[in-house]
């Protein structure tokens, strides 16, 4: 059977643009897809960051609930998805950690967002002999590729949300590639005021593995309204 891996870019709920699921959800019947990951960063945790947090956005528990709610939507749409767990998702355990709590304190990821039974979390996997990661360390337009080259493995990543697409790399004994999905993330959020200045902006999009050897980038195209364009 041909195995078709659709790849579900950084959401950050509850700031996820609000057709990214639709989007995610069409590109997946388009491709036929029979198996989904997602890349990590599933919820932003903006108000317990290490970093400062606009005080006029939303409490703790108002983000959780909210993003709680968002991925009720998600849970509905596909059933059954492996979760990479990104930097913006261990936040609650690094501040456990912080705080010196106990391990055995802290609920599993599955447990905190009420996920059903076919919705597991995992640091990296391995599917077809393409690695799949977050990529937290990686930076700038060749991120994924460099961390292809750096394992000599095919791999995909997220987390660099300023760049999407798929780059290849032979040598002398095979060929890879490296793949950066992107992100879904609502850029005029308060969350991500950080970026304003920045001359890349989030490249919005999906993508797609066909029998870990063809890798695609589906761009999400937008217009002036910030709209999907379908």
């Amino acid at each position: 059977m041909t195995k078709r891996v659709g790849i579900i870019g950084d959401t950050h709920e509850p700031f996820c643009h609000k057709d990214y699921l639709n989007f995610c959800s069409d590109t997946f019947n388009k491709y036929r897809v029979n198996q989904i990951v997602h890349i990590g960063d599933l919820v932003d945790n903006h108000a317990i960051s290490f970093h400062d947090h606009d005080p006029n956005g939303y409490s703790s528990g108002q983000e959780a609930e909210l993003a709680q709610k968002a991925l009720q939507k998600w849970y509905k749409t596909f059933d059954k998805v492996s979760v990479l767990i990104g930097n913006h998702c261990k936040l609650p355990y690094r501040q456990g950690v912080s705080k010196n709590i106990p391990a055995k304190f802290l609920k599993t990821y599955e447990d905190v967002w009420e996920a059903p039974k076919g919705w597991q979390w995992y640091n990296d996997l391995e599917i077809d002999h393409v690695r799949y990661t977050h990529g937290t360390g990686s930076s700038g337009q060749n991120g994924a590729i460099n961390r292809a080259i750096r394992s000599r493995q095919s791999s995909v990543i997220g987390h660099i949300h300023s760049f999407g697409g798929v780059n290849y790399h032979a040598s002398e004994n095979d060929i890879i590639f490296g793949l950066n999905v992107g992100c879904g993330i609502e850029t005029r959020a308060y969350a991500f005021e950080y970026g304003k200045p920045f001359v890349n902006k989030p490249t919005l999009g999906c993508g797609v593995v066909i029998n870990g050897i063809d890798a695609f980038f589906i761009p999400m195209k937008l217009g002036r309204k910030y709209e999907w364009v379908k």
